[in-house]
């Protein structure tokens, strides 16, 4: 599917043109102490004219179609090297007769903004673009990460993770995300429940058609 330029997005926000629409897509949730399992999730940027991105994501478990998700580590190598030429494994669905099928069930939701950082971030190089990420979730915590975007990959790193005092505690987060081939391609890392920053979730989503 072609991607079209949204209509009336801020100027600021063209480094982050491409993540406009709708996406869905599969990917696996392993992490210690939590049982291993596939996922499908939907997820939405959108805009209303001013500098920021609106975000939306639901993440639903499907622990009996356990998808193929690509080596998220190997596709942002490729993307940083920038080889258009070489296809990425596409993200493959299990299907077993034997199994039977189950409704999935909601995991996580969250809801946010991505905004253009006023003035750029000590570190950034030249050419990539500063972000600041607001997302707050149900599981009573609200996050601020701060980044960057450029040549079709974001970065972010978790500044304050804010909790309530019920909420599970998690102390870091780091998030990529890449345009691989047209797909959007990301990966979370966690520091939770007593243990170091890991792996926790990857997926690949495609844009959904509107």
């Amino acid at each position: 599917m072609s991607f079209t330029f949204p209509q009336g997005l801020a100027p600021e926000l063209y480094p982050l043109a491409w993540l406009v629409g709708s996406w869905h897509g599969e990917g696996v949730l392993e992490y210690p102490g939590l049982q291993t399992s596939g996922f499908v999730q939907d997820v939405t940027f959108d805009h209303d004219g001013g500098p920021y991105l609106r975000y939306e994501s639901t993440i639903r478990l499907t622990p009996h179609a356990m998808p193929e998700v690509p080596d998220a580590t190997a596709a942002f190598d490729e993307l940083d090297r920038t080889q258009a030429d070489k296809q990425p494994e596409t993200a493959q669905p299990s299907t077993n007769a034997d199994v039977p099928e189950e409704e999935p069930v909601i995991w996580s939701t969250e809801t946010g903004y991505w905004r253009i950082a006023p003035e750029p971030h000590e570190g950034v190089p030249a050419g990539y673009t500063s972000l600041e990420v607001l997302l707050a979730d149900p599981a009573g915590r609200v996050s601020v990460y701060l980044g960057m975007a450029g040549e079709g990959k974001i970065q972010l790193v978790s500044d304050l993770i804010a909790r309530t005092g019920t909420a599970a505690e998690v102390t870091a987060s780091k998030r990529v995300y890449g345009n691989v081939h047209g797909g959007l391609m990301w990966v979370q890392s966690l520091a939770a429940f007593g243990q170091p920053l890991q792996d926790y979730v990857s997926a690949t989503l495609q844009r959904v058609e509107e």
